[in-house]
């Protein structure tokens, strides 16, 4: 697909531009190393105006990436919503996926610096795995150890663990992976978070070895609220195989029905699953007037 066309703006380091006349160095840290930070956020049309969900709840975690990896942060959360909702309004977008990047200047060290680079593109993107239910394979890629680099943190070179997965996935015939971590527990997705129903209780991965969605917590909210008990632990893929249903949580997949593991159906229908109950609720979520959102004026 196309992300940008002649007329697309970006912004990038204080100024507006047009997205085909942005320019990087080729001696930049990120691309040689993978050292930068990033956000993935929707932005929803609603009955008043164009909302962007739990901005500052996006924007806060960019921060935090930001000082694990030791990349300035010169602008403040609300600084960077205000741009955000601008960047929606130079480009005609309602509906819209939103990608804040920080990554630092032309370095060819393995040390942090002093100034970095500020990026944030927005896009119309569709549900990034789908509206059909999908067919997960466990991937022979885990998770990064947690010793390893900061798991918890948005970073861009974590990403080719994910590159992999989702590549092994597709080349062997199924819609997406699912890693376990280092000691052969259920993970995550490469870019969603997991959740699996046993007799009517939502079992996900604790944190720890996960990135802590921000959709994930959403929905541990939500199925809360709907009076659901939620229990955040260690589990094995025998766990997951004998689940009633289950389904991937994220910004840019929202939530995702999942309709067999190795090849193994899922016993409950997705439109009789708590799954499903949660994916309308979360879909609600989205457009309400609240806290959580930031209306345009």
């Amino acid at each position: 697909m196309s992300y940008f066309t002649d007329d697309t703006v970006v912004f990038y380091n204080g100024e507006w531009i047009n997205a085909k006349d942005a320019q990087t160095s080729v001696y930049a840290q990120t691309l040689h190393y993978g050292n930068a930070v990033f956000e993935g956020i929707r932005a929803y049309a609603t009955d008043y105006g164009c909302s962007i969900f739990k901005a500052h709840e996006h924007y806060e975690r960019l921060e935090y990436s930001a000082k694990k990896m030791y990349i300035p942060f010169n602008y403040s959360v609300d600084t960077l919503i205000q741009l955000s909702y601008q960047l929606l309004e130079k480009n005609g977008l309602k509906d819209a996926y939103i990608r804040p990047l920080i990554f630092p200047e032309p370095n060819m060290s393995l040390m942090p610096v002093e100034n970095a680079n500020v990026l944030i593109a927005a896009w119309k993107w569709d549900r990034y795995l789908g509206s059909k239910l999908l067919n997960v394979m466990i991937s022979s890629f885990e998770r990064p150890n947690p010793k390893s680099c900061h798991v918890e943190a948005k970073v861009s070179g974590h990403y080719t663990n994910s590159i992999l997965a989702t590549t092994e996935a597709k080349h062997k015939g199924f819609d997406e992976a699912l890693l376990l971590d280092m000691n052969g527990y259920l993970a995550e997705g490469p870019g969603a978070n997991l959740f699996f129903e046993k007799d009517e209780t939502l079992y996900t991965p604790a944190l720890g070895n996960i990135l802590p969605g921000i959709t994930r917590a959403t929905i541990i909210e939500l199925a809360n609220a709907m009076g659901y008990k939620v229990v955040e632990g260690q589990f094995k893929t025998e766990d997951l195989l004998a689940a009633d249903s289950a389904f991937f949580t994220g910004t840019a997949a929202e939530v995702a029905g999942i309709q067999s593991v190795n090849g193994k159906a899922f016993n409950l229908k997705w439109e009789d699953s708590i799954g499903y109950q949660l994916s309308d609720a979360y879909q609600q979520l989205v457009v309400e007037k609240s806290v959580h959102n930031h209306p345009m004026i």
